[in-house]
């Protein structure tokens, strides 16, 4: 499972015309699921996003993660960051996981960020969204969980 994390100071995201999710001070996160992902997976990485430490602390240095500053969480589907680029000119999605099962360990990973964080906000799989946001820094990572064993 993968996850584009960027340190934002606003972000949103609308479908069909409507805003459905936006936070201030926090991360974007943008989720790809991968072929053969688990709950382990999603577990894994949504402990990786709440501590991960991309927030200045007193001395300017990022020591703090979005659970120590009480900031936002936006997770947004993107099944395009698990494409193979490798060669050619255009993407391959052998490595991204069925849609059902996209969906299912996306859907349990915004579940499980819901009972430990408050204010979790969320794209919409399957939509086409527009995604607006304000990079802090700018502060992106690349963040994997990997598979058990990998």
């Amino acid at each position: 499972m993968i996850g584009l994390l960027q340190r934002v100071t606003t972000a949103a995201v609308e479908a069909a015309g409507h805003e459905i999710a936006r936070i201030g001070h926090g991360i974007l996160v943008l989720v790809a699921v991968e072929r053969d992902d688990t709950s382990a997976e999603a577990g894994r990485l949504l402990d990786r996003l709440l501590n991960y430490r991309v927030f200045a602390d007193a001395e300017g240095r990022m020591n703090l993660s979005v659970t120590d500053v009480g900031g936002g969480l936006l997770l947004v589907p993107q099944f395009t960051l698990a494409a193979d680029t490798r060669k050619g000119l255009r993407p391959g999605f052998s490595t991204s996981a069925p849609p059902d099962e996209g969906r299912r360990l996306f859907e349990e990973l915004l579940a499980l960020a819901r009972q430990r964080f408050p204010g979790v906000q969320a794209g919409q799989f399957g939509a086409h969204m527009r995604v607006s946001l304000v990079n802090d820094g700018p502060v992106t990572f690349w963040i994997q969980a990997p598979h058990h064993g990998a």
